[in-house]
């Protein structure tokens, strides 16, 4: 065993003295994570790899960057850091200024956007030559909120709304280079980079990632136009760095740093292969990527105690004899239709039953498309009037989600009576430049009482603190995806204590 540990340390010298370790390489052997074929095998339990001093320091800082050089953002901020943001700022200039990547993946309603654009002023002011203009991407629905918030926070920065939704399609499409470098933050959204040449062809300082489990997927168009473009660092924002599977987490840091986590196809073995071990498997893929991902939550008093409570409840409906019928009905056919399929066709039977399930326990009307949608028919509507009735005497206001578009009106319109007087709505569907205005009339006009929001849609990035109610009127396959929804109303500015209520059928 000496003699093989030898062997290997005299190889990885060889590999270093003649070709270099790669920083990919480096970092894994530091952190013991065996990912590419290229890295030693297991070492014993007696031997250890260890950063020199530099190394160790900088490590050190991004592992807990408490400790970090103060950033200072300067006047060009018109507010007030908290503390946790302050060292999220210092650490996200440190690995910026080192030109790696960095997830900045604090829980959902934490300021993430407010620490980007303090990112973006100490970069501006410490800079002795002009720099290059960043680019940020975010969800179509987000993009006013950004240019928004930009103007409240740093005035001073110049930005460019790289959309249909604020530029003619004309001059979008032929932006000059000499506009873009006058710039500080050009804005665009996902769909539209793969539209935009210029995007491409343009080297910027940073390339920044709102909501970034959008390129989870790694074979879709965005996520490779995305890791296509060209910055000098990548920043990653997302509230739920790991949605599904470990997979996730790849994605994202092939976007950050290519190369770290090895290849998929590398680290999709490596995934499986802690899957079956025993002990503490997780533990140096953890080491590994902890510099270059920070995340603090909102329950840790620790990091910021003044935010009120949160309560999840599950509200229970009954079905109506017509949604009872139905459903057994439902039950029966798919007992039948699975007889008659195998392999990958029985999932499909399975899974598109389970959404006919889903809309029938909405109401009758939702699978029967007769646009009938009487109170008795459905168990959740009469639960939501329960709700929404005591909502309404409080003089307060909710926000309800649902995971259909077509079902946004019905309820709308339900909840309407309920109130005496109508709310607001916002799907897919719904003209991004109308978004902005529909936030601020929820926020601002006490008299709108509901929002019903589709849950893709809406369940991301919009500040909608004006509700201290939440419905989930059906539910989602991953949790994490509605509790992204829940924190449009659970987030900082948020006064009073939010009520959740998820609806289940039995």
């Amino acid at each position: 065993r000496l003699a093989r540990a030898v062997e290997r340390f005299r190889q990885a010298e060889r590999l270093a003295s003649e070709q270099g370790l790669t920083f990919a390489q480096a970092m894994r052997l530091l952190a013991g994570a065996r990912i590419s074929d290229l890295d030693t095998e297991e070492e014993p339990q007696w031997s250890a790899v260890s950063a020199g001093p530099w190394l160790a320091e900088i490590l050190k800082g991004l592992r807990s960057p408490q400790g970090l050089a103060q950033a200072d953002p300067g006047p060009g901020l018109r507010s007030t850091l908290r503390p946790y943001q302050r060292d999220g700022l210092q650490w996200l200039n440190l690995l910026t200024r080192l030109g790696l990547g960095a997830c900045l993946a604090d829980d959902m309603g934490l300021g993430k956007t407010i620490q980007v654009l303090s990112l973006l002023l100490v970069l501006k002011e410490d800079s002795k030559a002009r720099r290059e203009p960043s680019l940020l991407v975010a969800p179509a629905s987000l993009l006013a909120n950004w240019a928004e918030e930009m103007d409240r926070f740093v005035p001073s920065l110049k930005r460019l709304v790289a959309h249909p939704s604020a530029l003619a399609p004309e001059e979008l499409r032929s932006l000059a280079q000499e506009k873009i470098r006058e710039l500080d933050l050009v804005i665009t959204s996902y769909g539209y980079l793969t539209r935009l040449p210029w995007v491409n062809t343009t080297s910027w300082d940073l390339v920044i990632l709102d909501e970034a489990q959008a390129i989870k997927n790694p074979g879709t168009r965005q996520t490779h136009a995305a890791k296509k473009l060209r910055a000098r660092a990548r920043i990653a924002l997302t509230g739920t760095p790991i949605e599904n599977r470990l997979g996730d987490l790849w994605s994202i840091f092939d976007f950050i740093n290519p190369g770290l986590l090895g290849s998929a196809r590398e680290f999709d073995r490596y995934a499986k292969s802690l899957a079956q071990s025993r002990g503490n498997p997780y533990g140096p893929l953890r080491e590994l990527v902890r510099p270059y991902i920070l995340r603090r939550l909102k329950t840790d008093k620790s990091v910021i105690s003044d935010l009120p409570e949160k309560v999840e409840v599950k509200a229970f409906c009954h079905l109506s004899r017509k949604q009872a019928a139905l459903y057994q009905q439902g039950v029966e056919e798919l007992a039948r239709q699975l007889e008659s399929v195998d392999g990958i066709r029985r999932k499909g039977v399975v899974l598109s039953f389970l959404t006919r399930f889903k809309q029938i326990c909405n109401h009758p009307s939702h699978w029967l498309g007769d646009g009938k949608w009487a109170e008795k028919d459905s168990g959740k509507l009469e639960r939501l009037r329960e709700l929404c009735e005591v909502i309404a005497a409080k003089q307060e206001k909710v926000l309800v989600f649902t995971q259909f578009r077509e079902t946004t009106e019905p309820l709308a319109a339900f909840l309407g009576s309920v109130f005496g007087r109508p709310g607001l709505i916002l799907h897919g569907q719904t003209e991004v430049k109308r978004r902005k205005e529909l936030v601020r009339r929820f926020q601002e006009d006490e008299t709108v009482p509901f929002f019903v929001l589709s849950l893709k849609a809406g369940g991301s990035g919009l500040n909608l603190t004006g509700a201290s109610h939440v419905i989930h009127f059906d539910r989602w396959w991953n949790p994490a995806v509605e509790d992204q929804a829940t924190d449009r109303a659970f987030r900082i500015g948020q006064s009073r204590n939010v009520l959740v209520h998820k609806f289940v059928c039995r």
